[in-house]
């Protein structure tokens, strides 16, 4: 039997199915293991290249299987799929696994240490708190819109929602009283546990070199710093800041054929997080500058005299984008750049 030099890992909770090949694609074994043998299993295969898809787990598991002495790459899903024969299993998706790590043109994605996936858990329960605080606002103002109570939209508002949710002589029956009150209380406790979790991501930011020479930069504040460090892979992985921001998602998305470029909205592809921060930062300084104005020739001052505003946060979002990454790999401060004659 030939020796295997690729196996192709489809990851799941209790079932795994792995796919072994050789230098040539010929395929070696096929082999379910259940969750407590997979290390052992591994553990009795020679080094070779072990491929997953990049989904829940995956870190988890790469950097167990890597301690084996095993090479292990990680592929985002989209770019197994075409791999796939026809139908959906889990065999099927070994295979196309082991079939697209073995491709010399394939992207993988970096696999991240115990501390990166411990930094991001902050956000990912701050992202989680605001939307829970958000519907929790929305399902204020449509309860008291069924009683003629209305409330404009934004945060500035919500204190007024507040008053009218518990004030004693207004419309609202008796009835839904204690509902509303039990939304208000909720509301309270994920307001200030959000602000426990801005306390420590600008403690962080602080303490972080590389967060406080990320905040130099406009639009660029301590979540969005602390953010680019917690989630985003190690800028040596790009060749360059455009390639950062097309990870990002903030380059147009193609459909170009026979010599006919057509280009689209943005990509959205990569970290949803930081292009969401990244844009939103841009929009504010967008919004400053069309309220304070630019200097003359500024580029900033051009886009904004020929393009919409969103338009120009995006572009500007992009070039944010590449000037992180040059901070990160060449080191230093942002300087504006000076404004053409």
């Amino acid at each position: 039997m030939n020796e295997v030099s690729t196996i192709g890992l489809d990851l799941a909770k209790h079932v795994f199915q792995a796919h072994g090949a050789d230098a040539g694609g010929v395929v070696v074994f096929r082999k379910q293991l259940r969750r407590d043998n997979v290390l052992a299993f591994f553990a009795q295969q020679p080094a070779c290249l072990v491929a997953m898809e990049a989904c829940a787990s995956a870190h988890h598991w790469a950097r167990e299987i890597g301690k084996l002495g095993h090479a292990v790459r990680l592929i985002p899903p989209s770019y197994v799929k075409p791999f796939v024969k026809r139908q959906k299993n889990d065999m099927a998706d070994a295979e196309a696994i082991c079939e697209a790590a073995q491709r010399p043109t394939m992207r993988f994605a970096a696999v991240k240490s115990e501390d990166q996936q411990a930094s991001a858990v902050v956000f990912r329960a701050r992202d989680l708190l605001v939307r829970q605080r958000t519907q929790i606002i929305n399902a204020l103002r449509g309860h008291l819109a069924e009683y003629g109570l209305v409330v404009a939209k934004g945060a500035s508002n919500v204190a007024a929602l507040v008053e009218h949710a518990q004030a004693s002589g207004s419309s609202v029956p008796t009835a839904a009283q204690p509902a509303l009150d039990i939304l208000v209380k909720m509301l309270a406790v994920l307001e200030e546990q959000i602000k426990q979790l801005d306390i420590e991501i600008a403690r962080r930011a602080r303490e972080e070199e590389v967060a406080r020479r990320l905040m130099t930069v406009p639009g660029i504040g301590p979540i969005t710093a602390t953010a680019l460090m917690a989630l985003a892979p190690e800028p040596e992985n790009f060749k360059r800041g455009r390639d950062f921001a097309a990870w990002l998602g903030l380059t147009p998305l193609q459909r170009s054929t026979g010599g006919r470029q057509k280009l689209g909205q943005i990509s959205k592809m990569g970290e949803r997080t930081l292009r969401r921060l990244l844009i939103i930062g841009a929009s504010a300084v967008v919004k400053l500058a069309r309220r304070r104005g630019q200097s003359q020739g500024a580029w900033l001052e051009r886009m904004l005299a020929r393009m919409p505003p969103m338009l120009v946060a995006v572009a500007l979002a992009n070039k944010m984008a590449r000037t992180v990454w040059a901070l990160m790999v060449n080191g230093g401060v942002y300087k504006a750049p000076v404004a053409a004659a």
